[in-house]
């Protein structure tokens, strides 16, 4: 069972870290989000260690800047520690964990202890919402490194431009991407809080759109009544979110003239967009993205949106927005398959980012897109599964390859299957097929595709493990 957040808030963790540097322990130091609190905790003059569960090029780098990664369970890693920091997919039974506890050390959760680390910047920039969160966050990082802010930057995933999912800077100004489940967002201190879109999603922690919805309105509340939210006037659960916001209200909007920041005469060559940013209908800049999908769009907006909320003007922020060149498992190119085709890596797992991503992919110039897809989760599997069929099912010249679906922390109680799930795309009409070992999904690959093709290795899992097999 996962663990919950601890909702300490940042005045008590400052509390419990005053006096001079401590011995930190960070349970999961080779997540992507744990990382960077790690690392920041160091340059902060703390002693800092940690546990993960195998070396990793993460893990590695931590190495590199002195700190010590375990990679076996050991109740003596915490031994004389001031704090433990974990995140909430972690097992209770972790044996560090049990011993803190036991001990009475304080164990604090991730996002807890993320919000006490960015409460001392200046401006805090939060990108929430059930999709693009990452990508939004790094074209931040690009526009406000490339503007000379130097920020400092939280990301969920590995941003090119990097080459890591954080980057450490000043104190003017903190950028972050917030996530929603267990209303992790909710312990951080955003003076610009940002909602990108708003769907069911989580299904094991929310259920329905009412609580979803009064999730989001608090995290924009937390701005206070100073701050600002920045929210998608094209999506009507986020309108419904922000009704009664106490702080000062922005909108951004695709295609729409009547939000405060508009993206329109938009076009399209080879998948990538080229349009016009408008802020109270004067033109503010021109963006020609080298990223591929209509999705983009939307998510560099609300970049130039924050940015220009900050002061970087349009030329700075078409500048570094037309250089932008992406985030790992975003349409990553991975190299070629044996047999020739080009093989892109993407973290799409819910069906409206999985329409999307197909939707750039036909746009991309390829004769042919083979997609293996990996469903993450039973629970999102389940409840969403019509979904997920009509989202594969508008693959255009291509086919659908399912593996197994990812359990992550849960066990499979819904009687749901990545079997009954390709029944349900190819009664839909559309050419789908299980194979269960990855193995034998490359071979099958490799077998049917050609230079001309491109293979979609999608899913938030371990389906990346596909791709040695391919090449």
């Amino acid at each position: 069972m996962a663990l919950q957040n601890t909702h300490l808030g940042a005045a008590a963790i400052e509390k419990m870290l005053s006096g001079g540097p401590k011995k930190i322990f960070f349970a999961g130091i080779g997540g992507i989000s744990m990382c960077s609190l790690a690392r920041v905790s160091q340059l902060r003059g703390h002693i800092v260690s940690g546990y993960d569960r195998t070396p990793s090029d993460i893990t590695r780098q931590l190495t590199k800047n002195g700190i010590t990664v375990y990679y076996e369970g050991d109740p003596a890693h915490v031994k004389d520690c001031s704090m433990l920091v974990y995140t909430v997919a972690m097992p209770a039974d972790n044996p560090e964990y049990a011993a803190a506890q036991a001990a009475g050390i304080p164990c604090v959760s991730r996002a807890d202890y993320l919000g006490y680390l960015m409460s001392g910047y200046g401006c805090r920039i939060g990108v929430s919402g059930m999709h693009g969160k990452s990508t939004t966050t790094s074209m931040l990082e690009k526009v406000f490194s490339d503007a000379g802010t130097d920020p400092t930057v939280s990301c969920g995933a590995r941003m090119v431009s990097q080459n890591s999912a954080h980057r450490i800077g000043g104190e003017n100004y903190f950028i972050f991407e917030a996530c929603e489940y267990m209303d992790s967002f909710l312990d951080f201190y955003p003076t610009i809080a940002i909602i990108l879109n708003i769907e069911m999603d989580h299904v094991d922690y929310f259920h329905s759109m009412e609580q979803i919805h009064a999730s989001f309105h608090s995290f924009l509340e937390r701005t206070g009544p100073d701050g600002i939210a920045l929210v998608n006037y094209a999506d009507d659960d986020v309108m419904r979110a922000a009704q009664g916001y106490s702080g000062k209200l922005i909108t951004f909007g695709v295609e729409e003239p009547e939000a405060d920041y508009c993206a329109d005469t938009i076009s399209f060559e080879k998948g990538c967009a080229r349009f016009n940013i408008r802020y109270k209908k004067e033109l503010l800049c021109t963006v020609s993205l080298r990223v591929p999908g209509a999705h983009a769009v939307c998510d560099a907006l609300a970049a130039a949106a924050a940015a220009h909320l900050c002061g970087i003007s349009g030329q700075d922020i078409s500048q570094a927005l037309a250089s932008f060149q992406g985030l790992g498992r975003r349409m990553e190119p991975s190299g070629h398959a044996k047999c020739g085709a080009a093989i892109y890596s993407d973290y799409a797992h819910h069906p409206t980012e999985i329409a999307a991503s197909l939707s750039a992919a036909a746009q991309m110039g390829f004769e042919r897109v083979f997609c293996v897809f990996q469903p993450h989760t039973y629970s999102r599997t389940s409840r969403l599964f019509d979904d997920f069929a009509d989202a594969l099912s508008k693959m255009e010249q291509g086919e659908i390859v399912l593996a197994p679906i990812y359990s992550a922390r849960e066990v499979n109680t819904y009687g749901v299957s990545a079997e009954s799930l390709s029944d349900a795309i190819v009664q839909n009409g559309a050419e789908c097929r299980f194979i269960a070992q990855f193995q034998d999904i490359a071979a099958y690959l490799n077998e049917h595709g050609d230079e001309k093709d491109m293979f979609l290795i999608m899913g938030a899992g371990d389906i990346p493990k596909v791709i040695p097999h391919l090449q």
